[in-house]
């Protein structure tokens, strides 16, 4: 009975509070927070809650602008204490609100939202904590080298510090403007990956705010469980405020290289050559391996980066028209002054038995933060020209090495194809297993070699059904090919499917975790996993 009146009182609240934006909205002034516990209205925090129309515009949506969710208010923190607060006040309600950090808001499918609950707005801590202090970026240069890093920081700010020192984490993610929260909540991949391992491998110690509103640092030898559990959690466990990351000496400059294939077995092959020779300390090993299809879309190049020389272009679209798709191999390999005078051999030799097209070796020589920060340019140019801020309808998969040449002559030679509605970035590169630790949450294929695969769509606002109607299909297709894909960046709508992303035992784990580091559901609702909404 008392449960039912409380229920009843927070649908009434509900009802005022939408009338009370309605009418702060038609008179201009700052709404009324009257959904959200009156305990929240009064604390120490009330002043850095927004519910008025721009800031829940600013939190309804995502990179994806395929969902869109209102919530309550959002938090403005100028402190992690905030968010501890916030957090308190949510698990100490008789009816818990949800919460959900947002850092740059890259997700594609609301995961970052939450209906009618409270975002925390992770980058207004940057304003307040800044480049220095604790919350910024404070690298230790010592006998242990690491920056400590707030979570609200981008990986171009780690970047930027970190060499300030001579010094720079050895892996990251293409696109630099996210948050170091973000992508530790994810897995954080690229091209560095088979050889340094995920982002979430390369971290020594969080700070997280726990769904109970508990601030715990976190290590492999301090509340362990709580450490694996957040790295690749998708933020169901706590917020992370602030990471260690392991940081090595900086490059000064980079080898950068592209070869072209028409046969794509033999371009896993050379894929999986590469990859094989992957030790930190391997002078002869490369420092980033990727892979993309080139299709016919007018240039080879794309928004991520423009490589090849225009009076090349003629010559490999002839290739692409002769073929259907060309496989683009690139890697980098990173020098300095101590190594200026034989990287060029070392690159070399490990090229040399490579079977790409005769003739279709592309190479530059570019500094480490141009090559670093490829994406930026192309974002730039896409945002000035209204093309940025569109439709994301992404697909990342994660596949056995086992199943790649099926997968590619049922998705990219017949679905992709005859689809013929591509309009982004497709890459597929190899990762080792072994770089990854299965106690985290993240999830990959069992396989030792594994294969990331992402269709990074972009559209118009009336098509992005097409693209997303293109991923189903995919999709349906490993399942009746029993391809065991896993999906990275997932998203899922029914338990049944999550159980499937994580594997039973995995599952079990993960529910577990979640009920001791957030018994009442409160953080990240909208990764939809204990969550319907």
């Amino acid at each position: 009975m008392a449960e039912n009146f409380q229920i009843q009182t927070y649908n009434l609240l509900f009802f005022l509070f939408i009338i009370s934006r309605m009418i702060s909205t038609i008179g201009n002034s700052k709404p009324l927070n009257i959904l959200l516990p009156h305990k929240l209205q009064t604390s120490d925090i009330s002043d850095k809650l927004r519910a008025d129309p721009a800031a829940i515009d600013s939190a309804s949506s995502d990179y994806g602008h395929i969902v869109k969710q209102d919530p309550a208010a959002v938090l403005y923190p100028s402190s992690t204490q905030d968010i501890v607060a916030l957090i308190k006040v949510a698990y100490n309600s008789p009816v818990p609100f949800e919460v959900a950090a947002r850092g740059r808001g890259h997700s594609v499918r609301g995961q970052a939202m939450v209906r009618e609950g409270v975002v925390v707005e992770m980058l207004s801590l940057k304003s307040h904590r800044g480049g220095g202090g604790a919350g910024g970026v404070v690298v230790s240069a010592g006998s242990h080298l690491y920056a400590d890093v707030g979570g609200e920081q981008l990986w171009i700010d780690v970047l930027n510090a970190t060499l300030g020192h001579g010094l720079a984490p050895p892996s990251w993610t293409d696109y630099l403007y996210l948050t170091v929260g973000g992508t530790l909540s994810n897995a954080g991949i690229s091209g560095q990956t088979f050889r340094y391992g995920p982002q979430i491998s390369n971290v020594y110690e969080l700070d997280v705010v726990t769904g109970k509103g508990e601030l715990v640092t976190c290590s492999a030898y301090k509340n362990s469980d709580l450490f694996y559990a957040v790295l690749g959690g998708l933020g169901q466990f706590g917020i992370i405020t602030r990471a260690r990351i392991a940081l090595e000496p900086a490059p000064k400059r980079v080898k950068w290289v592209r070869l072209l294939y028409s046969d794509f077995s033999t371009f896993t092959r050379d894929q999986e050559f590469l990859i094989s020779i992957n030790g930190r300390g391997q002078k002869q090993a490369l420092d980033f391996l990727e892979g993309s299809l080139l299709m016919d879309q007018g240039s080879p190049d794309n928004w991520r980066s423009s490589f090849f020389p225009l009076s090349d272009h003629s010559r490999i679209i002839s290739q692409i028209t002769e073929h259907g798709i060309i496989y683009c191999l690139e890697v980098a390999k990173y020098y300095d002054e101590r190594t200026r005078n034989t990287v060029d051999e070392e690159l070399q030799q490990l090229l040399r038995g490579l079977s790409f097209l005769n003739g279709f070796m592309f190479k530059r020589d570019v500094s480490y933060v141009e090559f670093l920060d490829r994406v930026r340019s192309g974002e730039l140019k896409l945002e000035s020209q209204g093309l940025w801020e569109v439709p994301h309808p992404w697909l990342n998969l994660f596949l056995p090495k086992s199943r790649i040449l099926d997968f590619n002559e049922g998705v990219f030679k017949d679905i992709v194809l005859k689809s013929n509605i591509t309009t982004g970035p497709v890459l597929v590169y190899p990762m080792n297993r072994n770089k990854w630790d299965d106690r985290m949450s993240a999830v990959i294929p069992d396989e030792e070699v594994f294969y990331t695969v992402g269709f990074l769509h972009s559209c118009g606002f009336d098509d992005w059904k097409a693209f997303d109607d293109q991923n189903k299909e995919i999709l349906k297709f490993c399942d009746n090919a029993g391809i065991g894909v896993k999906q990275y960046l997932p998203h899922h709508t029914t338990k049944e499917d999550w159980i499937k992303h994580f594997g039973s035992s995995r599952w079990k784990a993960f529910s577990e975790r979640k009920a001791q580091f957030d018994p009442k559901l409160i953080l990240s609702p909208g990764q939809r996993i204990f969550s319907n909404n």
